[in-house]
């Protein structure tokens, strides 16, 4: 038996419902960049959830920053419920955008995730602006 194989693969139904799941979840960069270079961008906003400095040093164009420990009902009041918010940090190795949208999920706002955070966003070539965008640095850091 192959190493792949030697856990079976789920039975296809099963398989269907994990995947819808997981794109309920998550959004695809190249979906975000696409939208946001066509002007299609009602119905979603996009969330920095790292610290100011990280979102002053590199972010998406049209990102709000709302670190994911300032997150509460007095920093969110006045916000679009009917929008989805997509949180992002640095990586899959941070875990500062699933902290924020865990926060916003329990307030009852509608969430999803940025698959790979801004460095899988600029390691894809898609634009960014700040301070380090400028100065043709990266500037990326978790810092959450």
């Amino acid at each position: 038996m192959t190493n792949t194989l030697r856990t079976p693969a789920a039975d296809p139904a099963a398989a269907a419902e994990f995947f819808a799941a997981e794109l309920a979840f998550e959004a695809d960069p190249d979906d975000v960049v696409r939208d946001l270079e066509a002007g299609a961008t009602a119905g979603f906003r996009l969330v920095e959830t790292r610290s100011p400095e990280a979102f002053a040093r590199v972010r998406i164009p049209g990102a709000i920053n709302l670190p994911h420990w300032e997150i509460d009902e007095t920093t969110t009041a006045g916000w679009d419920r009917d929008l989805v918010y997509v949180c992002y940090c640095e990586s899959f190795q941070c875990n500062a955008a699933t902290k924020g949208a865990l926060k916003l999920s329990r307030l009852g706002f509608k969430v999803k995730r940025l698959a790979g955070g801004i460095t899988t966003w600029q390691a894809s070539g898609y634009p960014v602006e700040g301070e380090g965008a400028v100065a043709g640095l990266h500037g990326i850091s978790c810092d959450c």
